[in-house]
């Protein structure tokens, strides 16, 4: 068998098509896939398939000259609809999506965090004994107590005690560089507007740590009440803005309407005079 005989097995293809219970349209193309073998490409009329194309696999072998079929499948052809390009759920959440009763885990090697030091704080609660003297040092002044619970307490939450991860160097620099890009950065239309910068503000509270330079909250309900702002950023509810003083300058000088008369204008008002002339009150 040659393999033009297998190129012109339009009709084995199509009835192999049919005999599944497929209803194949116009013949497109036949591409030889080898020596013994050949795919026949037919139009799909289905519905929501548009622009996919039955595909049909016929073969042959040496000595005989029986066409025999070996697939059948349906494949996208050229502007086919397709589906979009699978995106895993991890790289599909985007800011804001998050909602009431949603669980968003991060993952155990997210840059954004490292793994804390040991939690001490119950060790360190409990009450403290001072360690043992020996004989010959003396020992007069020194006195056994427990540690205040409250400064303990303090010192714990500056060093991050009781958390079992905290935020890397990496996402303490990618949460300084959105605030900075953002609504409450320094380029910000509000910001550019503003004559005064929010570390200048009575309401501005500086954030702790590393950050404190450059961000802080803002304390006014009229503003950017509880968000994180750029030092640079500004409003113009800064709390050195001095109100307008006076009663104000109308654009134009008040108007007398005194000089009005009043004219109860009745039905024939517009009517000509005896003289021709319109009727009329000055």
């Amino acid at each position: 068998m040659d393999g033009q005989r297998l190129l012109d097995a339009v009709e084995v293809a199509r009835a192999a098509l049919v005999e599944d219970g497929h209803e194949p349209g116009a013949h497109r193309q036949a591409i030889a896939e080898g020596a013994w073998a050949a795919a026949h490409y037919f139009d799909a009329d289905l519905t929501g398939y548009r622009g996919w194309q039955w595909c049909v696999v016929v073969a042959g072998a040496p000595g005989t000259d029986v066409v025999t079929v070996s697939e059948v499948v349906l494949l996208p052809g050229e502007g086919s609809l397709l589906t979009p390009e699978w995106v895993p759920w991890s790289e599909r959440v985007a800011p804001g999506d998050l909602t009431a009763g949603d669980m968003l885990a991060a993952d155990s090697n997210d840059p954004r965090l490292v793994p804390n030091h040991v939690d001490t704080t119950s060790a360190l609660l409990r009450e403290t004994v001072v360690p043992e003297v020996a004989d010959d040092y003396p020992a007069r002044g020194v006195e056994a107590s427990a540690p205040d619970p409250e400064d303990l307490a303090e010192v714990a939450g500056v060093l991050g005690l009781g958390r079992r991860r905290l935020l890397s160097r990496e996402g303490r620099d990618a949460a300084a560089q959105r605030w900075y890009d953002g609504e409450h950065g320094p380029g910000a239309e509000m910001a550019v507007a503003s004559p005064f910068p929010c570390c200048t503000c009575g309401f501005y509270i500086p954030l702790s740590g590393a950050l404190r330079v450059a961000f802080g909250a803002c304390a006014n309900e009229y503003s950017a009440d509880g968000r994180v702002v750029s030092a640079e950023y500004g409003c113009g509810a800064h709390s050195d803005v001095v109100a307008p003083s006076g009663e104000g300058s109308p654009a134009y000088d008040a108007f007398d309407d005194g000089v009005l008369e009043i004219v109860a204008v009745g039905a024939g008002a517009g009517a000509a005079g005896a003289d021709g002339e319109p009727n009329a009150r000055a």
